[in-house]
């Protein structure tokens, strides 16, 4: 499951909204919906992401949060690794290789010393 569709879920949940009704509501197919929650489709497209904040009446933080997780929610990510360290080359390998391999307190673990570092 992708942040997007894990959010999407948990907004439905919240307001008693079955997958069959918004996708209905949103004028999409329900197995696209399914699709997207679950991580078997790309990133949603800008409109898409507007009518699911529209359809919620979502404000503001709650909006960008939306947006964010959208940004993030590609299930198949590519690395330009080009011009890093071998080491780092090395590093974004062995991460993807061994992703399932991790906890989810690992996986905090290494997104709070990314945050750390960048900023966040």
């Amino acid at each position: 499951m992708t942040p997007f569709g894990e959010k999407i879920r948990q907004l439905r949940a919240e307001k008693g909204i079955n997958q069959k009704q918004m996708a209905h509501d949103l004028d999409i197919s329900p197995a696209y919906l399914s699709a997207l929650e679950h991580g078997h489709r790309g990133r949603p497209t800008w409109a898409l992401v507007q009518k699911v904040i529209s359809y919620f009446n979502l404000i503001w933080d709650d909006a960008e949060e939306i947006e964010d997780l959208a940004r993030q929610s590609h299930p198949r990510v590519m690395v330009d690794t080009s011009g890093l360290s071998p080491q780092a080359v090395t590093m974004v390998n062995q991460l993807a290789r061994n992703i399932r391999c991790l906890s989810p307190d690992d996986i905090a673990g290494i997104s709070t010393l990314i945050d750390k570092k960048t900023d966040r």
